[in-house]
């Protein structure tokens, strides 16, 4: 049985590798929290207590369950249990383990109304359409894509997406910058 100091060593240790994995200086992590850098910095060397009222917004910005920073590692568990994490019209289940160089993740999207905010990012993303229909806003391109279709397109062309009609769900395989772009809007 783990002890208080080793779970909170864990939990330091996997903040700070998720915030580097991903990519984030401590400024931008800072601007995403409402945290200041220096405070998550003090929170990853073990400086300064962890309290919920740094866990929480830090947690939220990483898109991890609180759980996760505390869960003792098992050598044989390999299966992945995603939590879902939702944004708006968007839900979205991570796939694979926020280490990798490629990322999947499975997203919900419910319709809505009006044109979305397209976006702009170095990268390459790809989703496969598992159920519904979604409409790829490319630029002024509107391309809808069914069922059982997929789409592959540069992400430096404006880009968003859109459920048809009813939800909508899709598997997505992205790079880390497409990870920063589309999961932590």
């Amino acid at each position: 049985m783990a002890t208080t100091a080793e779970f909170e060593t864990l939990a330091r240790t996997r903040l700070r590798s998720l915030r580097t994995t991903l990519g984030y200086s401590l400024d931008e992590l800072a601007e995403r929290t409402k945290l200041s850098p220096s405070t998550i910095s003090r929170v990853e060397t073990g400086k300064r207590a962890l309290g919920l009222d740094v866990l929480v917004p830090l947690a939220n910005a990483l898109q991890v369950s609180l759980d996760v920073l505390f869960e003792a590692p098992g050598d044989e568990d390999v299966v992945i249990r995603p939590v879902p994490h939702s944004s708006g019209a968007r839900t979205s289940w991570p796939l694979s383990r926020p280490d990798g160089r490629t990322l999947a993740m499975k997203v919900r999207l419910e319709p809505t109304a009006g044109r979305p905010e397209q976006r702009v990012h170095p990268g390459h993303d790809w989703f496969a359409v598992i159920e519904g229909r979604v409409r790829l806003w490319l630029g002024d391109r509107q391309i809808d894509v069914d069922t059982g279709e997929a789409a592959e397109f540069t992400t430096m062309t404006p880009h968003a997406m859109t459920a048809l009609g009813q939800p909508a769900e899709l598997i997505m395989i992205f790079d880390r910058e497409g990870q920063r772009a589309h999961v932590h809007q």
